[in-house]
């Protein structure tokens, strides 16, 4: 394990600001004041979450009678109010109960928690049996989900525009491997490295999407938070790796802003520049790679990826030349001069990135 000097825990959400600035300057009460409130509380939870990196992060480790290799759930329920974790609900081994969002949220940490151990052999996502705590109905009407260096927290959505948020697998993933970033590469939370940082948690939120259902790369939508967007909404999903740009286009919303290359890459300094939206570009790279080596994208193309986040030589500062460069190494280390070396070469030169 890579921790660049110690990992450092940062506040990462599942939905951009952006997206909420614009719900939040809605003329419809019902749907301005939710993002409103949610960014009020996003924003304490990012001043809380820096403070936390000054006066160092609570130890977590695992339970003395933990079975490695073998998850330790827990699952709490806020209430409806902010103070973390709240009650626990719902503990390792327990049967489930009969609130669908905390038996949804325990098996997406499940579910993340298989494809690590199963495809790369990483014991939870610190790599050494780290419990995974999360906390389900969060605040009231809050609209995001988030990871806060320590454990997983989701809102129940406004039901306007965002529906529960343990809906979609792969929102569960994507937050996870926020946890599994700081445990390794710890990359910067701010521009190319920042939209790194968000790429990988989508790339592997899918693939723990797809590892669960059983897919294929060309049988799986390539879609981030498909089925969290109410039905008002005109989209499918929060982004797409498939085809960046094209995840909704709704008047309230506007349109997805993310771009597939460098020729429209975004310069901006709202969301930590541009984390959210950046991150397209790289999740289009893993999508060409994956679905042209085809089968299981956790297996071939997931492991290129896997291999550089973990490998050490990911700096904190990364720049999407040096992560496509690592890459190209890592796909030539692993599978020689097959053909993953030239999917992983072709990919990057589709989207406009060098790779030497």
């Amino acid at each position: 394990m890579t921790t660049h000097g110690g990992p450092e825990p940062v506040f990462c959400t599942v939905v951009p600001p952006h997206v909420l600035d614009k719900l939040a300057r809605s003329e419809d009460p019902a749907l301005a004041d939710p993002a409103r409130r949610t960014l009020q509380r996003d924003a304490y939870e990012r001043t809380h979450r820096r403070l936390t990196t000054v006066v160092g992060a609570p130890s977590i480790a695992a339970p003395a009678d933990a079975e490695p290799g073998k998850p330790h759930r827990t699952i709490h329920d806020a209430g409806h109010r902010t103070d973390l974790p709240g009650r626990k609900v719902r503990g390792e081994g327990e049967e489930p109960g009969t609130d669908a969002t905390v038996n949804r949220a325990y098996a997406g940490l499940g579910a993340t928690f298989e494809l690590f151990l199963s495809a790369y052999a990483r014991d939870s996502i610190d790599g050494g049996g780290l419990p995974l705590d999360a906390t389900v109905h969060y605040d009231e009407n809050y609209n995001n989900a988030f990871w806060n260096g320590e454990q997983m927290v989701f809102g129940d959505g406004d039901g306007e525009i965002f529906l529960d948020f343990t809906l979609p697998i792969d929102v569960i993933g994507h937050e996870l491997t926020h946890g599994v970033t700081q445990y390794t590469a710890n990359l910067t939370y701010f521009g190319q490295p920042g939209a790194l940082n968000e790429s990988m948690s989508d790339v592997f939120g899918s693939l723990i999407k797809q590892h669960t259902l059983g897919q294929t790369a060309d049988e799986a939508d390539w879609l981030i938070g498909a089925g969290l967007l109410a039905p008002r909404v005109t989209g499918s999903a929060l982004r797409s790796m498939k085809a960046p740009g094209t995840a909704y286009d709704d008047d309230v919303l506007g349109k997805d802003p993310q771009p597939a290359t460098m020729d429209d890459f975004v310069r901006t300094g709202r969301d930590n520049g541009g984390v959210h939206i950046n991150s397209g570009i790289p999740n289009h790279a893993f999508y060409s790679v994956a679905t042209t080596l085809g089968g299981h994208a956790w297996e071939r193309a997931g492991q290129i990826w896997y291999d550089v986040l973990t490998g050490g030589q990911l700096k904190k500062d990364a720049l999407f030349t040096d992560f496509a460069a690592l890459t190209v190494a890592a796909a030539r280390a692993r599978y020689q001069d097959g053909e993953e070396l030239q999917a992983v070469l072709k990919a990057w030169e589709r989207v406009g990135v060098r790779t030497a």
